[in-house]
C-alpha cells in the first residue's frame, strides 16, 4: 500500500461549495491548498494571479476556474487557522475574495485587531464578523478543507491540482501556464 503523500489526484472534486473564480465547467480547474501565514502560499497565489492575468490578456475570457481551499499549518503558522476562519466569516457576508487578498497582502499582521481592521476596510458588518470569529463559527469549514487535502495526499502547503491531478513541476509562470494548457481537453 502506498503512502498518502504519493497520491497524485484530488480526492474531493471541485464543487459549488468551493471558493472559486470562474466556472466549474471551465476547461482547466486549478485547486490550491494554501495557508495565509505562509510566504510560499502567498508567492504561489501571486503566481496564479499572474497566470490569470496572462490568460485574460492573451485569450480574453480565460477558460480557467481557480479554487482556493484552506490548509493552515498551525504548527508553524499559529495565526493561519484564525485567518482562514476570518476569510470564511467574510465569505458569509459575500466578500471572501477581497478578504483573501487582504490576508495574503498583510500576512505578517494576522492578529485579531488587524483582522477586524481588514473587515472594517471591506465594509463588513463588524458585529457579525466578531461574533463569527469569537464563536469559531467556520472552524468546521476550514477543517473540512484540511481533511480534503489530507485525503489527496497534501501534507504541506502550497499544493496545486490541475483538473484533479497534482501539479509537481516548477513554480513559475511558464511551467504553470503550460501545465494548464496541456490539461485542457
Amino acid at each position: 500500500m502506498s503512502d498518502d503523500r504519493d497520491r497524485s489526484s484530488l480526492a474531493v472534486p471541485p464543487s459549488a461549495q468551493d471558493h472559486r473564480q470562474g466556472a466549474l465547467s471551465a476547461a482547466a480547474v486549478l485547486v490550491m491548498y494554501g495557508d495565509y501565514e505562509s510566504p510560499q502560499s502567498a508567492k504561489v497565489y501571486r503566481l496564479i494571479k499572474a497566470v490569470q492575468y496572462q490568460l485574460r490578456n492573451s485569450f480574453g475570457a480565460p477558460d480557467l476556474c481557480f479554487i482556493f481551499r484552506h490548509f493552515p499549518q498551525t504548527q508553524i503558522h499559529p495565526q493561519a487557522q484564525h485567518a482562514a476562519e476570518a476569510a470564511e466569516a467574510a465569505a458569509a457576508q459575500g466578500l471572501f475574495w477581497p478578504m483573501h487578498e487582504s490576508l495574503f497582502i498583510h500576512q505578517q499582521s494576522l492578529g485579531n485587531g488587524f483582522l477586524v481592521e481588514y473587515a472594517n476596510d471591506l465594509g463588513l458588518d463588524i458585529s457579525r464578523f466578531l461574533q463569527d470569529i469569537s464563536k469559531q463559527t467556520y472552524a468546521d469549514r476550514v477543517n473540512d478543507d484540511i481533511a480534503s487535502g489530507h485525503q489527496s495526499g497534501v501534507v504541506t502547503e502550497p499544493a496545486l491540482f490541475i483538473n484533479g491531478i497534482r501539479y509537481r513541476d516548477r513554480w513559475n509562470i511558464l511551467q504553470l501556464m503550460a501545465a494548464i494548457a496541456n490539461s485542457s481537453p
